[in-house]
């Protein structure tokens, strides 16, 4: 799946991943290939990406996450 983490400033990650687990308001989540339609908040915490050179990691502070037909866009406030 495609994963975008985006801040008002720059791009700061595009590319295919496994999979992306993400601070979400009501907990952490994790989102796979195939997953269901989603939107939540996001609270400060780090998002931990696994994509085919390993595990990676990014605090962010606060934003929003969409996941729609394997295409995750995280729009963060600061990372």
């Amino acid at each position: 799946m495609l994963l975008e983490i985006i801040t008002p400033d720059k791009k700061v990650y595009s590319g295919e991943v496994n999979s992306v687990s993400v601070p979400g308001a009501a907990g952490r989540f994790q989102m796979l290939n195939g997953h269901a339609p989603i939107i939540s908040t996001l609270l400060n915490g780090k998002v931990k990406i696994k994509d085919k050179e390993g595990i990676k990691e990014f605090d962010v502070k606060g934003g929003v996450v969409e996941n729609l037909k394997n295409k995750v866009v995280i729009l963060a406030e600061s990372v």
